[in-house]
């Protein structure tokens, strides 16, 4: 768990940003860039940044819960994409904004040169079935059957959403996060993951020098791969073999 005293006396120091100015960037269709790394080090990055940044604040918290639940096929299908590099592939899940009670089925499609673009709906069942609309809304947007989904993985996380004061990238820091199936729970102590998103490459972006400052550098993540492995066994992980050691020596 992140030292929240500490981590908030730093992001008071940003001005803060509304929920209808931050969607000025929402970048659905972007290139991302994702670093990971202790906790600790956080308030020393933010400490670098702060007045090159606006914080989104809703009702006067900058710190917000998120959840999210996963589909896959009976296979593993977008796992295995995932895990084997293919591009053009999908990952589909709903999530819901619990500050301000929203919820989206949402797909992401990583094509073949390595944007990310994001369509999602928004839904008002908690259920894990798909409505009409979803199941509609996920056939015409990817390869795959409603019907051949199913829920695999809940996660859980506390995220910070910062925008620069040039309105053209958007980063988040995920914190605190959590996964869990039908029988197993587990989460990553200590471990911060950053996503900086612009609509280009993120050569000049204040927060992406700051952690070079910090000998931080860019590592992919997906928080559905690594909550996938730490949940389920026999799974294929030849290719996260390594990152998963290094976030071990975290979070263990």
């Amino acid at each position: 768990m992140y030292n929240t005293d500490k981590l908030y006396e730093i992001i008071n120091k940003f001005d803060s940003i509304g929920l209808k100015e931050a969607d000025q960037v929402k970048l659905m269709n972007r290139t991302d860039t994702k670093y990971w790394f202790h906790t600790d080090i956080l308030p020393e990055v933010l400490e670098l940044i702060y007045k090159k940044y606006f914080v989104l604040k809703i009702d006067g918290i900058s710190i917000l819960p998120y959840t999210t639940t996963y589909y896959d096929s009976s296979e593993n299908s977008m796992y295995i994409a995932h895990h084997n590099g293919k591009r053009n592939r999908f990952k589909i899940r709903t999530r819901s904004y619990l500050s301000t009670n929203l919820s989206f089925l949402e797909i992401k499609f990583k094509n073949n040169k390595n944007r990310t673009i994001k369509k999602r709906i928004k839904i008002t069942d908690e259920s894990t079935d798909f409505s009409d609309q979803g199941k509609k809304f996920i056939s015409e947007n990817t390869s795959f059957k409603s019907d051949d989904l199913k829920p695999v993985l809940m996660n859980k996380f506390d995220r910070i959403t910062m925008v620069n004061k040039d309105f053209t990238e958007r980063c988040t820091i995920d914190l605190n996060i959590q996964y869990k199936n039908d029988s197993k729970k587990s989460n990553l102590r200590n471990f911060a993951i950053v996503e900086i998103k612009a609509d280009g490459k993120n050569r000049n972006s204040s927060l992406g020098h700051a952690l070079k400052v910090f000998k931080i550098k860019p590592s992919r993540f997906s928080k559905y791969c690594i909550g996938m492995l730490q949940l389920y066994e026999g799974l294929k992980h030849n290719r996260f073999k390594n990152k998963m050691q290094n976030i071990n020596k975290i979070t263990l």
